[in-house]
């Protein structure tokens, strides 16, 4: 498999304000890569710096093996891109507006946009200056997909959309993935990234903080539990597991947070009569507050 997305230490600093510190990534074609951070944390400099929209203060960029700078115009032909601030022209109407759009790709097949507007549920007569920022965005992930594009940079693409659109953009993206297109998605909503990354990259005030497939970073993730006995409890044994946390017990039942390999906890287990057992799997949610703690004295930029 070869690599969609290569970046060797790129930074970039807006004065005396950071916003990238020394990424080193890499995305494979065919992947989907969840790119998580809250608003300010690097993720939008990130695919400025890919697109050449920004230029890098340090570090070295590549598309498909070729540098942004150089080779831009041909490196946009291969990507379809959403913006986080989406703009189009509001006096257009939406199937004026897309048609440009595709004939600067140099032609969509109209029953192509017909069908994804459908998806959208897109009114493709309503003038842009009249949509709701939702509607909005479905115009932006239309013209994203619409030209099938070997590269996909999503950047919040689900912003303003009701939950059964999201759903259909999560199949697009599905989709696009078994085409084998490669999507490049930023986000603060985990559960989205979640159901259809590949991996996922945390980005914390500018710097990369994890990076792995989703599954391994569970691993890693504190796990709850929730514990009904028939007998009696030894709350000393309980309390003396390495990595656990929060724990209460009221009555029969125990419950508590524990961020270690459960073999401790079989041990003590069988030594009591179980009732009734619920163990939570971490989402991301958890995982990305776990990783995404400010450090002290670092002020956040305003440039996502």
């Amino acid at each position: 498999m070869g690599y969609v997305i290569r970046l060797e230490k790129l930074s970039k600093t807006y004065g005396s304000r950071r916003g990238l510190v020394d990424l080193d990534l890499t995305v494979g074609e065919g992947e989907v890569f969840g790119y998580l951070g809250p608003n300010g944390a690097g993720k939008s400099t990130t695919i400025r710096l890919l697109l050449d929209l920004i230029r890098p203060t340090g570090g070295k960029a590549w598309l498909f093996d070729r540098n942004p700078s150089e080779h831009a115009v041909d490196l946009h032909r291969r990507i379809g891109y959403l913006a986080g601030d989406f703009v189009v022209n509001p006096r257009q109407r939406v199937s004026e507006c897309l048609t440009f759009l595709a004939a600067l790709r140099g032609g969509v097949p109209r029953q192509r946009i017909e069908d994804l507007a459908g998806r959208l549920d897109l009114d493709l007569s309503a003038r842009i200056k009249t949509l709701s920022k939702g509607n909005r965005q479905k115009v932006g992930l239309v013209q994203a997909f619409m030209h099938r594009p070997d590269l996909l940079i999503l950047d919040e693409p689900t912003s303003g959309l009701d939950p059964l659109v999201q759903q259909t953009f999560l199949d697009l993206v599905r989709e696009a993935r078994a085409a084998g297109q490669t999507v490049f998605m930023s986000s603060h909503i985990m559960t989205e990234v979640e159901a259809v990354a590949d991996r996922v990259g945390i980005i914390r005030e500018g710097r990369l903080v994890a990076l792995e497939a989703v599954a391994r970073l569970r691993d890693h993730a504190i796990h709850r539990f929730d514990i009904t006995f028939a007998g009696p409890i030894d709350q000393s044994a309980f309390a003396a597991l390495p990595g656990i946390s929060d724990l209460t017990i009221d009555g029969p039942t125990a419950q508590f947070a524990l961020a270690a390999s459960p073999n401790d906890l079989i041990r003590v287990l069988a030594r009591h009569e179980v009732a009734s057992i619920r163990a939570t799997e971490p989402d991301l949610e958890e995982l990305f507050l776990a990783h995404y703690q400010p450090a002290d004295g670092v002020q956040e930029n305003s440039n996502a």
